[in-house]
């Protein structure tokens, strides 16, 4: 029976109950590149990391805020939120947690050297008090309604480390000192990252004594690992294999929708973009600085058979930044349609009708089926007159060369394939990081490798960020996301729908923020 889309907690089959191990091995799609929490904003190391620190403010799997290490937080006056810490919580070295480990984790998260993308977007504009030992005070410079969603997105490191708080030293193990269900054990890049039990945590102990995470990238590797045993779960089950697992009595699937969108960013600051020519291979003016372009682009992209042909239909075409029921989505948005002849004609009134070269650059083992969805707006693109390369590569050499690649520092590529999931759980997230102007020393932009910039939509972000009535925010979310979507800012391609699967015995709780945690793994 064909799997079908459901909610983000379905469970789309269920084996007879039996004992698990009490050792885990998880087999992941992405592997993390760092055991540092502050590293790189990027969904594998996020997840990871949350097995051995916690955060002021946790997420449920539909990413609903919960008490962690704080146990409560509220606005004492317009500028100023009061969080109360945790007492008789303990670091895994031993050292009591208290308000100076959050003080000495927001100087560090936006600041961490060499970083492809940090969390400057929900540290930055804070400013962290101690009241007291368990009080903190975080100020920032104009109301701003969701310090407890950002506060939620950064994970709290000891200040017993401050002097050896390095990257290597998190991945040596030397700094990986948190307060999570589990402590750092082993990390060997490329083969194996394993965590074992923290017996004094202080919420509710972790069903497993040891998980063993082991990158696994090629998918049908991953699905025969899981078939021989080899693994107990695994990530992101391949499109294609779906079908046929639904037929294994001794494998379950667990599937989801995610907030992440799949999308593409375009060069728009750049007049002379470094992977756009003439056909001739000679110089030719940034086309996509054209909105006529941009909206061609978008035109001649068959979402719809992305979907079905490339996506095995485990996918939903997008038309903004967040799926329908997100926090500020709006309603009057609805994927593009595909129009190559109306896309053709734009090319034409823009002055570019005999087409361009062009290069799309993505990653080849970050998303589901990613270099076949640039493969795929390649051959699309081509059809309607501009000439695409693609090219490919491993994320941890690609996100570092979107970001600051260029000699100046800048983005290096000009037409680019990546993903964004809402961190916070509503549209507020990817407006703020993908969306406005970038502004390095207020987090604006952390993430908008286009260099997209309209003062007018940056004046409803910041209208929305500072709204402390929902219902109001929401509107000037949607208003904003509207305007960027018309101004192809980015063009929406489709939001994940993820696919764990698992011995029989063992299910996976799906999140929406696509994160494979081993506390998610229950036993049948």
């Amino acid at each position: 029976m064909r799997t079908t889309l459901l909610a983000a907690t379905a469970i789309l089959a269920l084996g007879p109950g039996m004992a698990a191990a009490e050792d885990l091995t998880i087999g992941l799609a992405s592997e993390p590149t760092s055991m540092d929490p502050h590293y790189h904003n990027l969904g594998p190391n996020n997840a990871l990391t949350l097995h051995v620190f916690n955060r002021l403010v946790d997420q449920d799997d539909n990413q609903g805020l919960q008490p962690s290490l704080a146990t409560s937080w509220k606005p004492i006056d317009d500028l100023t939120w009061e969080f109360k810490l945790r007492e008789g919580v303990k670091f895994h070295d031993g050292t009591d947690f208290n308000a100076d480990d959050v003080v000495f984790t927001f100087e560090r998260a936006p600041n961490v050297p060499n970083s492809p993308a940090g969390f400057g977007t929900y540290a930055k504009g804070k400013t962290v008090e101690k009241i007291d030992d368990y009080t903190i005070h975080i100020k920032s410079e104009e109301p701003y309604p969701l310090m407890a969603n950002d506060i939620s997105t950064i994970r709290i490191i000891s200040d017993s480390i401050r002097d050896i708080a390095e990257t290597s030293k998190f991945n040596s193990g030397e700094a990986a000192i948190g307060t999570g269900p589990f402590k750092y054990s082993e990390y060997v890049p490329g083969d194996r990252i394993v965590v074992v039990r923290n017996d004094d945590y202080w919420g509710e102990p972790p069903l497993w004594d040891k998980v063993t995470f082991k990158p696994i990238g090629a998918g049908p590797a991953r699905v025969a690992a899981l078939l021989a045993g080899d693994v107990d779960v695994i990530s992101e089950v391949p499109t294609t294999d779906i079908t046929t697992l639904e037929g294994e009595e001794d494998v379950v699937l667990s599937q989801g929708v995610s907030n992440r969108v799949i999308y593409l960013h375009l060069d728009h600051f750049r007049d002379d973009s470094p992977f756009i020519k003439a056909k001739d291979g000679g110089p030719i003016t940034n086309p996509l600085k054209d909105n006529r372009v941009r909206q061609a682009i978008s035109k001649a992209i068959h979402r719809d058979a992305i979907v079905e042909r490339v996506m095995e239909g485990v996918a939903i075409p997008a038309g903004q930044l967040l799926p329908e029921g997100f926090f500020g989505t709006s309603k009057n948005l609805s994927p593009v349609a595909y129009d190559p002849d109306g896309a053709r004609a734009l090319l034409e009134e823009a002055g570019v009708g005999d087409g361009f070269a062009m290069t799309i650059h993505g990653p080849n083992d970050r998303y589901i089926n990613d270099a076949k969805i640039a493969e795929a707006i390649g051959q699309m693109l081509t059809r309607i007159g501009i000439e695409m390369t693609v090219e490919t590569m491993p994320r941890s050499v690609y996100f570092q060369r979107a970001s600051s690649g260029a000699a100046d520092g800048s983005p290096e590529f000009s037409f680019i394939l990546v993903g964004w999931g809402a961190g916070t759980g509503e549209a507020s997230s990817p407006l703020k990081a993908l969306i406005h102007t970038y502004d390095k020393d207020k987090g604006y932009g952390a993430t908008n490798r286009g260099r997209y910039s309209n003062p007018e939509v940056d004046a409803l972000i910041e209208e929305a960020l500072a709204t402390v009535d929902d219902d109001k925010r929401a509107e000037v979310l949607a208003r904003a996301t509207e305007m960027a979507i018309a101004d192809n800012a980015i063009i929406p391609l489709h939001y994940q729908v993820n696919t764990w699967g698992s011995r029989k015995g063992l299910a996976y709780r799906p999140r929406t923020d696509e994160y494979t945690l081993a506390v998610n793994v229950v036993k049948q």
